[in-house]
């Protein structure tokens, strides 16, 4: 691929999975920031880009049949990219199946779950009125651990997420689950989930995709109440 894609992107979790993948694939891109600290994801000119006021976003200039084609969701992203490169999908169709279902853990599960337990455990009891909320802070931080739970018994037996080999499936996990201590979460009892980050997080794409505007990822707490949560 020459043709240059258009990233829109803050360096969260779901903003990684997009900038570790692109490094990896080794596919040129602009990044245009996303400031969700200052409200930028509810600007009318991205919202014609991702409808759903959340980044990552792609533009691909080159898409199918010649004509641009704009994707939001980061999974969408990471199969658009994995197919249309033949890149980190897996080899057969057992493999892609694998890689598939993985993702999607991750998109349904370990996103979301991961997502709710910072909000509750690191961002609400600072709100103005603190909104320090014991059941919802145990009931995430529990979800969260069962799920690594499983992520680290898949990883007792497979190298990667889905396999023996890398997959965009460790890329969208991967984000989430290098967050584990603000998580509040332990390691000492997962040590194939440990082994597994500490591989990911040697591999020269993901440190240039964690790395990418890293000096922007500051505390924006303050803007966390009438910014990020009450839209």
């Amino acid at each position: 691929m020459s043709t240059s894609l258009d990233l829109y992107y803050w360096p969260t979790p779901n903003g990684w999975k997009i900038s570790v993948c692109l490094e990896e694939m080794a596919l040129p891109y602009q990044t245009h920031l996303i400031d969700i600290g200052a409200g930028d994801q509810f600007q009318p000119q991205f919202l014609e880009i991702s409808p759903n006021n959340r980044m990552p976003a792609i533009v691909d200039p080159d898409g199918p049949d010649g004509a641009p084609l704009s994707i939001f969701e980061s999974g969408a992203i990471l199969q658009y990219l994995a197919r249309k490169t033949g890149q980190f999908c897996g080899a057969t169709e057992r493999e892609r199946i694998a890689v598939d279902q993985w993702l999607m853990w991750q998109m349904g599960g370990l996103g979301p779950m991961a997502g709710q337990a910072h909000h509750f455990l690191k961002y609400a009891p600072l709100m103005d009125p603190p909104q320090d909320l014991p059941y919802a802070k145990d009931r995430y931080r529990t979800e969260v651990a069962r799920l690594y739970g499983v992520l680290n018994r898949q990883l007792e037996h497979n190298e990667f997420v889905a396999g023996d080999f890398v997959s965009i499936a460790d890329f969208a996990i991967w984000g989430w689950a290098s967050l584990w201590e603000g998580q509040q979460q332990t390691l000492d009892d997962k040590p194939h989930m440990a082994r597994w980050l500490d591989t990911m997080g040697a591999r020269p794409g993901v440190q240039a995709g964690r790395a990418l505007y890293a000096e922007k990822r500051g505390d924006f707490k303050k803007d966390a109440q009438d910014k990020l949560f009450k839209r």
